[in-house]
């Protein structure tokens, strides 16, 4: 387990945090990140791109009155492209149910 603090960058964090993800952790290896929270919209963002990055998200939490941490494990290439996969289908079904949709109001 390693513990990164990013606090420093303020909200220009995640191109770092994914950085350490891919080249700090082994896979298996969990990594905590904590970083300052401004509007709370780098909550969301974060949990967004570990989910896009496709690594397990394993706790998101409040660390203190302007400070978040989130707990992140690094998985195997194999697991990464399988989720990135899932993902890509998930987007095209959803697109294809937005034409039917839109189809059917014309």
């Amino acid at each position: 387990m390693k513990r990164y603090d990013l606090r420093h960058l303020k909200d220009d964090f995640y191109d770092r945090m994914v950085e350490l993800i891919e080249q700090g952790l082994k896979v298996g290896e969990v990594g905590i990140f904590l970083f300052e929270v401004g509007d709370f919209s780098s909550i969301q963002r974060s949990a967004d791109l570990i989910k896009a990055t496709g690594h397990d998200l394993m706790n998101s939490l409040k660390f203190n009155e302007v400070d978040w941490t989130v707990v992140v494990k690094k998985v195997d290439e194999a697991t990464k492209k399988e989720r990135a996969a899932q993902i890509e289908a998930e987007k095209a079904a959803a697109e294809s149910v937005e034409e039917t949709e839109t189809q059917e109001a014309e």
